[in-house]
């Protein structure tokens, strides 16, 4: 249970930063977490939690800074109101999210939100930093399923951060600076490194995480130069990895900019006002084909339509390459994915139930070979009905397959070994030789409840935040969700920022072992057996 501070007799907190002081609000962490191995720390209930929300770390991104990188904020002299979420960079409802995540409108939409249990200089705690998912075009960190109370409770400071969504944040732009949403992780990250100690945290435990578009930035970043230095750890949960190429960005910018009937550079967007840029970009997002069979290709082929883009210079590299070669590849990192991800995508019934299996796999982009491989390790897909054959392999082929993947390659480059292949369109400007990669763990999300009946896209989060009381939450994980498996999935992203180790071994070839959260929670070998067979050189 979380709660405001139902007294309200407490004055709020006051902390004097390099910035300026800010003030925020004491607030009630009423569950007290069970201590034991993988679960948080057992801090004692209720426990009081600083809250600071809304605190600006870059000028508002709009004029000539809309499509540049972010500018850090200039000071304050008198103590600044931090009591309420800033600006989202989301505009209005976005009718397919699953997490609620409210917008809040305005144009000072850089900003952070940080939970404390000691808002002093000198606790050196270690530090999470929260990035939220959407696809890079949605998503708030105002949602609470991410309030970060049992964070603080279990002795960890949590920061959310907003950054710049969509074609603004992501879009190619000639004559502009490229990954400016990116830049905004950046810019949150030094405001980490020169601002946290202040609230009681410390700059050199500072782990990034985030799940789905959030998770794939925890490990883009391990390709950004501008990052060195400022996190020491990644937890990417359900990583959305495979992302647009340059080519591909530039395609979407000039059919935007023909909509727009601009130029595709930066004056030509620029003269586009924000409201037609964002209703363009969703046009042009909707459909990609007439039918969700399409849109999955799509996906495959080329990756999200907007995303981080190996541009060589905010990111020297994909993330399939950064996560082996990045600059920053060094750091340990934990990723997972969920069991189901988007095994609900194809409705049954239709033309789908009446087409051969392989013709659809086909239709998806997938290579014989490997719709035979995968067929022959996924019986009981190959068995069932087509639609949740076709969800099974989507949820493969965008999700599950990478894990073993990327532990395979970062564990082989550990070796001194050749590291498995990666897309060509990954490399574009990696070193001939990076840093040796950090230790990599894997898990499973496996558990499900009975309505839905699957462990679909999302259903982990409120488990990682011990937020299983947060609104909606019973959309994904039914009426009744294990609170034992709360404390063990958020228990291992609290022992990963405050130990380096979430508490299971490593997997050092995409085989070894991985945590399994389910009931009951427990290890296994090679758990990503099936997916695997997609990407056998993982």
């Amino acid at each position: 249970m979380h709660a405001s501070d139902p007294a309200g007799s407490a004055p709020g907190p006051v902390v004097a930063t390099p910035s300026g002081r800010v003030l925020g609000v004491w607030e009630v962490e009423a569950r007290s977490s069970e201590a034991g191995p993988g679960t948080s720390s057992g801090a004692p209930s209720p426990a009081r939690v600083a809250v600071f929300r809304g605190i600006p770390v870059a000028e508002p991104p709009v004029g000539p800074l809309r499509f540049g990188p972010p500018r850090p904020r200039a000071p304050w002299t008198q103590v600044r109101d931090a009591t309420s979420f800033g600006a989202t960079p989301q505009r209005g409802d976005v009718g397919i999210t699953l997490i609620p995540e409210p917008s809040v409108p305005g144009d000072d939409t850089l900003s952070v939100n940080v939970w404390t249990p000691a808002p002093e200089p000198g606790a050196a705690l270690p530090v999470v930093v929260w990035i939220h998912g959407g696809g890079y075009v949605s998503g708030a960190p105002t949602s609470p399923w991410y309030d970060g109370r049992s964070f603080a409770r279990d002795g960890v400071v949590l920061v959310s951060l907003s950054y710049r969504l969509g074609f603004e944040g992501f879009g190619w732009v000639e004559g502009a600076v490229q990954n400016r949403g990116a830049l905004d992780w950046i810019r949150a990250l030094e405001w980490v490194r020169d601002h946290i100690a202040a609230f009681g945290g410390d700059p050199g435990r500072v782990v990034v995480a985030g799940q789905s578009a959030g998770g794939g930035a925890a490990l883009a970043l391990l390709g950004a130069p501008g990052a060195r230095g400022l996190f020491h750890g990644a937890y990417a949960m359900s990583p959305a990895v495979p992302n647009p190429s340059p080519e591909a960005a530039r395609r979407h910018a000039r059919r935007l900019a023909r909509l727009a009937g601009v130029e595709p550079d930066l004056a030509g967007f620029s003269s586009v006002p924000a409201e037609r840029l964002h209703a363009l970009q969703q046009r042009v997002a909707s459909p990609r084909a007439p039918h969700v069979l399409g849109d999955v290709r799509g996906l495959l082929r080329e990756g999200l339509m907007l995303g981080p883009v190996a541009d060589g210079e905010v990111l020297e590299t994909g993330i399939s390459e950064a996560v082996v070669r990045g600059t920053n590849a060094s750091v340990p990192i934990v990723l997972g994915t969920v069991d189901d991800e988007i095994c609900g995508l194809f409705p049954p019934g239709g033309f789908l139930d009446r087409a051969p299996k392989h013709a659809l796999l086909r239709t998806l982009g997938a290579p014989a070979d490997a719709a035979a491989r995968w067929l022959a390790a996924n019986p009981e897909a190959a068995a069932g009905g087509t639609a949740a054959m076709l969800g099974r392999y989507a949820t493969d082929a965008v999700f599950r397959s990478w894990i073993p993947f990327i532990a395979a390659s970062r564990g082989a480059a550990a070796r001194g070994g050749a590291a498995a292949d990666v897309a060509a369109r990954d490399a574009v400007a990696a070193p001939a030789e990076g840093p040796d990669p950090g230790p990599t763990w894997t898990y499973r999300f496996a558990w499900h409840g009975e309505d839905p009946p699957r462990a679909g896209h999302c259903i982990d989060v409120p488990f990682a935040f011990d937020r299983l009381d947060g609104p909606g939450v019973d959309r994904v994980a039914g009426a009744a969700p294990p609170q034992s498996l709360a404390d063990a999935v958020h228990g291992a992203l609290v022992a990963f920022a405050r130990d380096g180790d979430p508490g299971w071994a490593p997997n050092q070839d995409g085989a070894g072992p991985s945590r399994i959260f389910d009931e009951p929670v427990g290890d296994r070998d090679d758990a990503y057996a099936a997916a695997r067979a997609l990407r056998p050189e993982g």
